[in-house]
């Protein structure tokens, strides 16, 4: 017992199951994060970041907040803040903006923005614990923004919903329009990721901004998988959003998404690692827990990888536990196998070597296979 309960402590949480990353900025450190918990991870940018140091928007807006200080200034993302300083320094404007931010009441979204901010020789009023612009836009209107002018350097996509809040309350708003969003050059990337999740090979997709959502939707509409796309997302592959902006193009298509409680990608990591392994199905099989899981199996904690043809015929098993599960039953769940029952067999054969336990799964002569379950177990699911 002592083993069976120390292997099952050693197993990383996220062992067994494959995560879906479509973040464009800081991709290699989400991957990094959950490859550390045992995941397998599948990276497709659904986005690219194109600057505008060349745009005539953002020169246009920062020579209007030159002209006319604004009494607040928000900002969003470290990028996004260096980017605009970088580019007024460009055109010749780049004193003139920090004195501008100098005198106005300067808040920072979080920790990073603060530390852009501190670096280009300014300081901000606050920063949110929570690093979350709902916090921002509460304290603006608690202070009251009925004529003042509120400067807001977007990160990427607008914020109707923030800016329409500040323009009801009384405030005049300038958007800075510091870099955009655009679907990536290269697509096969994020073409292998769609397959995936329509194929349900990956057990969670994470999404860190909401325009990474809804430039995967707009390539499943180019290429006529949307339909499969959204019935795999409510159904077997759970939607992971860093907060409620990012989860709002999810929502709108009728998904319910997870959130962890703090914005961020430790604990986005975090949630994901007690909402994959809550999901799993275990079994007391032939004297053993087996804890089936996407790509893999937990037999009494040990884990133990089972290629995808192994996967669908277990989960074939599982779906009516301690039920004989006849060969043509099983062929169906086979992907590609066609018509000849000898592809049961063999895949068969190699999920029993894979899961290293050959009695887990009983072959019922002239009938097909089911799996060992306890008989106290065996007997409940009879009656149900």
């Amino acid at each position: 017992m002592y083993h069976e309960q120390h292997a099952a402590a050693a197993v990383a949480p996220l062992s067994g199951f494959t995560v879906g990353v479509t973040a464009a900025r800081r991709a290699d450190e989400l991957g990094a994060l959950l490859q550390r918990r045992g995941a397998t991870v599948l990276r497709a940018p659904a986005l690219r970041i194109v600057p505008l140091a060349d745009d005539g928007e953002l020169l246009a807006a920062t020579k209007e907040l030159i002209d006319n200080a604004p009494d607040v200034v928000v900002a969003t993302t470290a990028i996004g803040f260096r980017g605009w300083v970088e580019a007024a320094d460009g055109w010749g404007h780049g004193e003139e903006l920090l004195a501008c931010l100098r005198g106005v009441e300067l808040l920072a979204r979080g920790p990073k923005v603060k530390g852009a901010i501190r670096a280009a020789g300014l300081t901000e009023a606050w920063s949110p614990t929570s690093e979350s612009m709902a916090e921002v836009l509460d304290r603006l209107l608690d202070e009251g923004v009925a004529d003042r002018r509120v400067a807001l350097q977007l990160h990427g996509e607008p914020l109707p919903g923030f800016v329409e809040a500040l323009r009801a309350g009384g405030a005049e708003v300038v958007v800075v329009p510091v870099y955009r969003w655009m679907p990536p050059e290269d697509l096969a990337p994020l073409d292998r990721l769609l397959d995936a999740t329509v194929g349900r090979s990956l057990d969670a997709v994470t999404f860190t901004s909401a325009p990474a959502a809804a430039s995967l939707f707009s390539r499943a509409e180019d290429r006529g998988v949307l339909p499969e796309l959204l019935d795999a997302l409510a159904h077997d592959v759970l939607p992971a959003c860093v907060g409620p902006v990012t989860a709002l193009p999810l929502q709108a298509r009728g998904l319910d998404t997870v959130q962890p409680d703090r914005f961020r990608l430790g604990p986005l990591v975090q949630l994901l690692c007690l909402e994959l392994p809550s999901r799993a199905r275990t079994l007391p099989v032939a004297g053993r827990q087996v804890e089936i899981r996407g790509h893999a199996v937990l037999v009494d904690g040990d884990v133990r990888p089972v290629p995808p043809a192994g996967m669908s015929l277990l989960n074939a098993l599982a779906r009516r536990p301690g039920w004989v599960v006849s060969r043509a039953d099983l062929l169906r769940a086979l992907p590609g196998a066609g018509r000849d029952e000898h592809a049961v067999e063999t895949a068969m054969a190699r999920l029993r070597t894979a899961l290293g336990v050959p009695n887990l799964i009983q072959t019922v002569v002239k009938r097909g296979y089911r799996l060992a379950l306890d008989p106290a177990v065996d007997t409940k699911y009879a009656d149900t």
